[in-house]
């Protein structure tokens, strides 16, 4: 039993995976600012009109936020290695834990842009003035007119009111800036406290040391770029064969031909091993010694996910 929750803590080292990420994300962060404002200098217009107001307002920021949402999960490897583990695998080698924190993972990176599109929009203030403006009681400032109501009220955003109505309006637009601006601080003081206690949980429940894990990311990174190239040059390569054999020659620029000469390449690699290699990747130690990916758990020729008589395995999940 202590085994079993001392595995599941380990997977809070899926939420963060290093320095790269967070890189990322600022600058995920920068670019939603940017269009945010873009948004607002270009696109928001408040209809001022009773009932729309309040949906265009919550639209405006909610919509963009919700886009923003599905691109940042549509972007995550995570995403893909998850469709790519349950269509071939099932998700019998994870346990809860495991696959919440996954999730977990998957729409932690997601919020990165959606949440700085709600800050934004809340400390600028427009659109929560323009879908809440109609909903101000006027009994709440003091000495409006008894004869306007909410269809005046919600034309406040637009300043398009009669001349004694101007320092209503400006009292109105005030308070309901204040109030989004008190939301959207909150809401980025939520979001530090929760990065900070996931980073804390992350390393004080790796079971890895900070130098592992650091090389352990390294080793990811390098994977992925050799990977890629690799990749990159064997399907040229395959197609370059394919063409010839087809038309008797292939066209090559110079790069292409030493590329084939110094490279020649036999043959595809079958189904089974891309399939080995793809998917969610568990961290293991195969008789002691690390198996930082699933290239590195095929090359070595380590069967399975699961547990295995021959050596102790530690589990959790690669971020």
């Amino acid at each position: 039993m202590a085994a079993l929750v001392a595995e599941n803590f380990r997977f809070l080292s899926l939420f963060f995976k290093s320095k790269d990420v967070m890189i990322f994300n600022g600058l995920v962060a920068l670019g939603t600012v940017g269009s945010e404002e873009l948004f607002s200098v270009v696109a928001f217009n408040c209809p001022c009109s009773p009932a729309r107001n309040y949906i265009y307002g919550l639209a405006a920021i909610g919509v963009p936020a919700l886009a923003l949402f599905l691109i940042g999960v549509i972007w995550n490897n995570h995403t893909w290695n998850l469709v790519a583990e349950c269509h071939k695998r099932g998700t019998k080698n994870f346990s809860a834990a495991a696959t919440f924190l996954l999730f977990g993972s998957i729409m932690g990176r997601a919020a990165v842009a959606p949440v700085t599109w709600s800050v934004i929009s809340l400390l600028r203030g427009e659109a929560y003035i323009c879908a809440l403006s109609e909903f101000v009681r006027p009994s709440s400032l003091d000495k409006f007119p008894a004869e306007y109501g909410a269809e005046v009220l919600a034309r406040f955003p637009c300043k398009d009111v009669p001349a004694n109505l101007t320092k209503f309006r400006d009292e109105v637009t005030r308070r309901l800036r204040y109030e989004s601006q008190l939301f959207g601080w909150l809401l980025i003081g939520i979001v530090a406290v929760l990065v900070f206690l996931t980073k804390c949980l992350k390393h004080c429940c790796s079971p890895l040391s900070y130098r592992q894990e650091a090389y352990w990311a390294q080793y990811r990174s390098n994977e992925d770029k050799l990977f890629r190239r690799t990749a990159e040059v064997h399907s040229r390569i395959l197609a370059a064969t394919n063409v010839k054999q087809f038309f008797g020659f292939v066209a090559l620029d110079k790069e292409e031909k030493e590329l084939v000469q110094e490279f020649p390449v036999e043959g595809v690699q079958p189904s089974p091993q891309w399939n080995a290699i793809t998917g969610v990747y568990i961290y293991r130690e195969n008789k002691g010694f690390p198996l930082y990916s699933r290239l590195h758990k095929w090359a070595k020729g380590v069967e399975g996910n699961g547990p295995s008589p021959e050596g102790h395995e530690m589990l959790f999940l690669a971020s």
